[in-house]
């Protein structure tokens, strides 16, 4: 890996799209994030091989221009592989990115074995929740890792304790919670669509669609074949914890509006070594803010700082 990266405050993170945005809003996105204040940018489409707007040739590229721009630049892996042309293309994303030597973000296992003991970032979809498991991900070639979104600050201290001297840790602190992964669409099935004539329907919801209960009350999110929290997970005020557990990299969920914000609000807090506070209005849509995880609570609850403890 060609990148620099400083070392003095833990670097900060967009993780890889999750949303299907038109490639004219993606690009802009982009072109946008070469001048915030983020370290290490994730590319690639995670969430659905059919979601086509955006080709690996453009990922590539952009890539490239990202790296001009002083950022290290990870591909990511899709997080769910289910069938024979799916592998195809990964493998063939892989082979790709590392000829460019960009890092590669491995979702899936069968990306753990494609990298056939290069470095790469195991995701936060390969649950790695136990040290052995990390120690055996670090002989494949895990040089950063990312814990589940549910595991809590007490087992992660003990996995920061017993992690190798060269692992990373990425920890995301803001945005929308991954929850679930299915082979069916719920998108399309909302709109009474099949899968594969879906129409690309998930285009219309630039941070997912809200899934309310019975009663009302926002519940989760749907991107297609990925079930989100309704919820945004906020660790802003937890980041002199993480500064002190060496947590390496902090992790930003992008959305559609005011993510400029967001990385502001977390990169003057890194630099004071304070917590961030993030202002209200920059919350996706129909999103309150949780950090229950965080405290081994339900994931979808907010605890203020004098209930956390």
């Amino acid at each position: 890996m060609s990148d620099s990266l400083p070392s003095s405050m833990p670097l900060l993170s967009l993780a890889p799209l999750a949303y299907y945005w038109s490639k004219e809003d993606t690009m802009r996105f982009y072109v946008d994030a070469m001048q915030w204040p983020v370290d290490i940018v994730y590319l690639g489409e995670v969430i659905c091989s059919r979601r086509h707007l955006m080709k690996l040739d453009d990922w590539l590229a952009l890539g490239k221009e990202l790296r001009a721009a002083g950022k290290q630049v990870v591909l990511s892996s899709l997080t769910l592989i289910d069938s024979e042309a799916d592998r195809r293309n990964m493998q063939r994303m892989i082979e790709r990115a590392c000829a460019e030597d960009f890092l590669v973000e491995a979702n899936d296992f069968s990306a753990v074995r494609v990298m056939q003991g290069k470095a790469f970032v195991a995701g936060p979809h390969l649950n790695i929740y136990h040290a052995d498991t990390l120690a055996w991900l670090a002989s494949l070639g895990a040089s950063r890792f990312l814990p589940p979104i549910e595991m809590g600050r007490d087992d992660l201290a003990a996995l920061q304790h017993q992690r190798t001297e060269y692992m990373q840790t990425e920890v995301q602190v803001w945005g929308r919670l991954a929850l679930a992964f299915s082979s069916r669409c719920f998108t399309a099935r909302h709109h009474r669509l099949r899968k594969d004539s879906c129409e690309f329907r998930c285009e219309k919801y630039p941070d997912g669609m809200p899934l309310a209960t019975r009663d009302g009350k926002d519940f989760l999110t749907i991107n297609g074949i990925q079930t989100q929290s309704s919820s945004c997970l906020d660790l802003g005020a937890q980041l002199p914890e993480l500064a002190t557990m060496q947590v390496d990299v902090l992790r930003l969920q992008p959305q559609a509006q005011g993510m400029a914000g967001v990385v502001s609000a977390f990169d003057d807090a890194r630099k004071k070594g304070a917590a961030a506070n993030v202002s209200e209005t920059l919350l996706p849509p129909h999103a309150q803010r949780s950090n229950g995880y965080w405290v081994d609570k339900p994931g979808m609850q907010w605890l203020a700082n004098e209930q956390i403890g």
